[in-house]
């Protein structure tokens, strides 16, 4: 990835602290299951602070995920979700991200960070398109964001790799996660 320059006109764009509205946001995830198919999940608690810089480089994001909160729409396999055999909720109840920086590349902006997540901190680059600035029915603004990532569980010590007979894993290492925040702008 080449570095783009910094200065780029974002339509609406305005500089300030967002809040990310928890009914119109998601922070979900996916992972090969059976190596055939995927299992989607997300998470319902999140705080989400962004704040927009006057330089967009200038941006920052932090965020903070209950892992209690994992919701695959099978209660079974969310309870063992939150066991001690994947996000060991007990122990680790919280997922953390804080970015350490916003770069612009030749398709887009990447904001870089670091994900917490089972007691280890490992980087992790979300790429991220602007999805809208602009004003929202209750006189106030709000800003949208979509963003993604890939991470290996295994760099974050989440190890359980039940094998199935005949070969193969029952769930694959590699996560995809994605999020769509719509934030507000704070007062």
């Amino acid at each position: 990835m080449s570095t783009a320059p910094a200065a780029v006109a974002i339509p609406g764009y305005r500089a300030g602290t967002w809040r990310a509205d928890p009914a119109h946001s998601e922070i979900a995830f996916s992972v090969r299951h059976l190596m055939i198919s995927r299992t989607r999940g997300r998470f319902t608690g999140h705080d989400v602070t962004i704040v927009t810089g006057e330089d967009v480089l200038d941006s920052s994001v932090v965020a903070t995920i209950d892992l209690a909160s994992v919701d695959t729409g099978h209660e079974a396999r969310d309870a063992h979700l939150r066991s001690a055999d994947y996000l060991d909720v007990e122990r680790f109840p919280t997922m953390g991200y804080r970015s350490t920086g916003v770069r612009r590349t030749d398709t887009g902006w990447v904001v870089d960070g670091e994900l917490t997540l089972h007691g280890i901190t490992r980087p992790v680059p979300l790429d991220v398109e602007l999805t809208g600035f602009g004003p929202d029915p209750f006189g106030g603004q709000r800003a949208g964001f979509s963003a993604s990532a890939r991470i290996d569980r295994r760099d974050f010590g989440i190890t359980t790799t039940p094998l199935m007979d005949g070969g193969g894993v029952v769930v694959g290492d590699e996560v995809s996660i994605s999020l769509e925040i719509q934030a507000v702008l704070q007062a």
